[in-house]
């Protein structure tokens, strides 16, 4: 049967945290530690930390099972992002283990390469605004993998406060993280529901990539490495209003891109 959803939401919930800032909140992961564990990343959307990155603010992180919180000021923090994806990560240097006791390994991310299949169900979880001290689920189905933004859109809801919540996939022995949310597109037209925007991967996978090789940095020079993980360059990040056409893949859910 495979696990059930209440199942994998148990399973991703230590994997969870709550970011917060003086203009606002929202959600991220665990995304990965550096060979010798003094380096931490942390997933989230490049939206929900791009007004404290430029001004120097103060970001709070709450761990949500454990209910510890660490305060990250822009000297001991660093932030790397994508800004076509809108997705970021926050790199930090825990002081002990039980700072934010966060699972020993993280969980893992889709190949470079692969994609959901249209018609497959994701989850994803986040602290929307309407309910923002609790961890909730959502789910939908893909609606269409946008190649050029590399960027899946979803038959769901994504609230404020949920953007840079997971994205995870099932399989019959695990769940594995497929992308983060990002935006929600509204239904102009009508009363009929529009569409979450989930983004994929790809600079998470760079910074995995990249943070094993910090282990022979300094401290101060690993939390200078903002901005120089960027897929592509910067550009205003927005939605055409036509997708492109691409070639529906024909083989499992997670298929090799054409």
């Amino acid at each position: 049967m495979g696990i059930l959803w209440r199942e994998a939401v148990k399973i991703i919930k230590p994997y969870v945290v709550k970011i917060m800032t003086p203009r606002g909140s929202g959600t991220g992961f665990l995304l990965a530690y550096s060979e010798n564990r003094r380096a931490c990343a942390i997933a989230t959307a490049k939206h929900v930390v791009e007004a404290a990155h430029l001004w120097e603010e103060p970001i709070r992180i709450l761990h949500y099972s454990s209910g510890k919180e660490k305060l990250l000021r822009a000297s001991n923090r660093g932030i790397t992002y994508d800004r076509d994806l809108d997705t970021a990560v926050i790199l930090f240097f825990p002081e002990d283990k039980d700072e934010l006791p966060l699972p020993e390994e993280p969980l893992p991310l889709i190949p470079k390469g692969k994609f959901i299949k249209v018609g497959e169900e994701l989850g994803w979880v986040g602290f929307p605004v309407v309910s923002p001290h609790n961890l909730c689920f959502f789910s939908g189905k893909n609606s269409f993998w946008w190649e050029e933004y590399r960027t899946y859109l979803f038959d769901g809801a994504a609230i404020n406060g949920v953007s840079g919540g997971p994205a995870f996939y099932r399989t019959p022995e695990e769940i594995i993280i497929v992308g983060s949310v990002s935006a929600y597109l509204p239904n102009e037209i009508g009363s009929t529901p529009g569409l979450a925007v989930i983004t994929g991967v790809e600079q998470y996978l760079a910074v995995i990539k990249t943070i094993k090789d910090l282990d022979d940095l300094q401290k101060d020079q690993a939390l200078k490495l903002e901005g120089s993980i960027n897929a592509k360059p910067e550009t205003d990040g927005k939605l055409s209003k036509e997708p492109p056409k691409t070639k529906e893949p024909n083989s499992s859910s997670m298929v090799v891109k054409q």
